[in-house]
């Protein structure tokens, strides 16, 4: 069975030359190969591929975007990181991010085939020396996501309206607008829910919200509840 893959690095020549070592072998085809510096999903928009070779050093969080993009179109495309370090927790937000293996880029191509078409079996592949460390900063994170879910569950409708408002980047007089509420009491459920989240400011109480992308501020938040 062929194994079709998508490169994409920043840098031209070096995904020149993987591109060249992983044609090179009758069980894989690359199907697509793009320089990218930033989340651009659209670019593979089409392209079916069951393994992406992705640059982990990308700016930012582009790697990361760009790979819960990639693992979450539902085509069973899985990724593999490949980066300059191992740090663990650079690893475990991979893994987070959806990513099936992380790679040193200084590791030998005998051992990038390897992994890749291990990912392509359904295997996850992380470096023998850091998966213990992965694997505690994995749970860790999972243990303070379902804190975090949990505080969250215990705001009320208007406060979780509030908070969704905020977390769209609207100034209290504009969730006030859009809630149909004073500024004052808009004020009033930001102390109250900031309270509940154990959060320091506003922007510590939308944080909680970023950690936990499958929350959802109640409903419309546009609309308070009566």
């Amino acid at each position: 069975m062929t194994i079709n893959v998508i490169v994409a690095d920043q840098e031209r020549v070096f995904a020149d030359a993987l591109v060249s070592r992983l044609e090179a072998e009758s069980d894989i085809e690359v199907v697509l190969a793009i320089q990218v510096r930033a989340p651009v999903p659209r670019l593979v928009e089409g392209k079916n591929a069951a393994v992406v070779v992705l640059d982990g050093d990308l700016p930012g969080r582009a790697a990361n975007c760009l790979c819960a993009q990639l693992s979450g179109r539902g085509d069973r495309t899985r990724v593999v990181m490949l980066s300059s370090s191992s740090e663990p927790e650079r690893i475990a937000e991979a893994v987070r991010a959806g990513a099936a293996a992380w790679l040193r880029k200084d590791e030998s191509v005998e051992l990038l085939l390897d992994v890749v078409r291990g990912v392509a079996r359904g295997e996850t592949r992380l470096p023998a020396s850091e998966t213990g460390d992965v694997l505690r900063l994995l749970m860790r994170g999972a243990d303070k996501q379902r804190e975090n879910e949990r505080l969250l569950a215990s705001l009320t409708p208007r406060e979780r309206a509030v908070l969704g408002c905020l977390a769209e980047g609207a100034s209290n007089r504009e969730a006030a607008g859009r809630l149909h509420m004073s500024v004052n009491t808009v004020r009033t459920h930001l102390q109250n829910l900031m309270a509940k989240l154990g959060a320091h400011s506003a922007l510590e109480a939308v944080a909680l919200t970023r950690d936990n992308p499958d929350w959802q501020a109640a409903g419309d938040a546009h609309q308070a509840p009566r």
